[in-house]
């Protein structure tokens, strides 16, 4: 019954979390960009409103997909878009890609500033351990999401009571200095919208979910253990606001103020698998649509075509890592954030919900 509970109500949101976080806030790069930059108090006005978006569209998008069977958002977006679902596809792919291209900078920066290592190795590593975790497919890819899920929630908690014990006192400080202002509806509406694309990695996870409740009890925890982590990550660098908004990989500058060479090893080694695990679980909702579409046609996608999909995404994505990391988070996610708000967002939010309803009035009526 307690595997059954956890596969229902928090795999998908680990799932989801595991997707998010290292599109670049796992380094604290998208923290710094969407909210510290803003300020400390109106980072975290941004944030809030970028979890209650997640949460409700997570909801939304669960009990959908539950109700009509679509596990894999090619299924999902023909039947909320129609004909135009291609859209969605289309910007999933491009974000992808950069996404993609991110990880693959984190890995070659945190390589060289924590391990010595040239940034082409820390490139290589990350994105091969995508194709090898690829080839097994969803079982093992659930058992490492929700496994690994783990291991970062106590990197993020160590490095927060750490931090909190050194500059608790001056994060108090900080947020009773500064005031909510500035363009932080803007911030937390891009910031939920373009990470909403994550939402269609859990889908395969969805199968587990029975029931409405289940799905929308799902999808409300999915906003909450997403954005965790990077609450805490948020908190534990505003004692060093504004000298941390220049920082490349905002989360070594953190480690080195703790002075723990063991700790910052273990949890950039965290972050590696968290890199590792966004990548795998974008590229794998690809081969889901791709092994959908073969299923209609009573074929089965061969074993062999998962890590040459994955190969041929991340040969492209690592065309665009010399960019460097801070600006493909900076200049890559604004346009695509729109196109997802369109595309999905607003779309779930009106159409879905219309579609949902009248399914249970019309059951009702029966």
């Amino acid at each position: 019954m307690k595997t059954s509970r956890f596969r229902k109500y928090l795999l998908p949101g680990l799932i989801f979390q595991s997707a998010v976080i290292a599109g670049g806030y796992g380094t604290g790069r998208e923290n710094i960009e969407f909210f510290l930059s803003l300020g400390p108090k109106s980072g975290l006005a941004a944030m809030a409103l970028s979890t209650v978006i997640w949460s409700a569209v997570c909801a939304v998008t669960f009990e959908f997909a539950r109700h009509f069977r679509a596990y894999e958002y090619r299924a999902l977006f023909k039947k909320l878009l129609g004909p135009t679902w291609i859209l969605f596809e289309v910007t999933y792919i491009s974000l992808m890609l950069l996404v993609l291209a991110v990880i693959g900078a984190a890995a070659g920066s945190i390589g060289q500033e924590t391990f010595g290592l040239p940034y082409a190795v820390g490139v290589t590593v990350t994105l091969g351990s995508v194709a090898i975790l690829l080839f097994y497919g969803s079982k093992t890819i659930e058992r490492v999401f929700a496994g690994w899920s783990f291991v970062l929630y106590a990197a993020y908690a160590t490095l927060f009571i750490w931090s909190l014990s050194r500059f608790g006192s001056q994060i108090g400080e900080m947020l009773s200095g500064s005031s909510i202002e500035g363009s932080w509806v803007v911030n937390g509406i891009q910031y939920g919208g373009y990470n909403l694309a994550c939402a269609a990695v859990a889908l395969f996870a969805v199968r587990h979910i029975e029931t409405r409740r289940e799905a929308v009890s799902a999808g409300l925890l999915a906003g909450v253990i997403g954005i965790l982590p990077a609450f805490l990550f948020y908190l534990a660098m505003i004692p060093h606001y504004p000298h941390i908004v220049s920082e490349t990989v905002p989360s070594n500058f953190l480690l080195e103020t703790l002075g723990s060479k063991t700790f910052q090893i273990f949890f950039q080694i965290a972050l590696f698998g968290t890199l590792i695990e966004t990548g795998t679980g974008m590229i794998h909702a690809v081969n889901e649509r791709l092994a959908a579409t073969r299923r209609e046609k009573g074929l089965e996608l061969p074993s062999w075509a998962r890590p040459t999909v994955a190969l041929s995404f991340l040969g492209i994505a690592m065309s665009l890592t010399p960019l460097g990391l801070v600006d493909l988070i900076a200049q890559g996610y604004g346009t695509i954030t729109w196109g997802f708000i369109v595309y999905y967002v607003i779309p779930i939010l009106t159409v879905a919900v219309w579609m949902l309803w009248r399914v249970g009035a019309n059951q009702k009526a029966g």
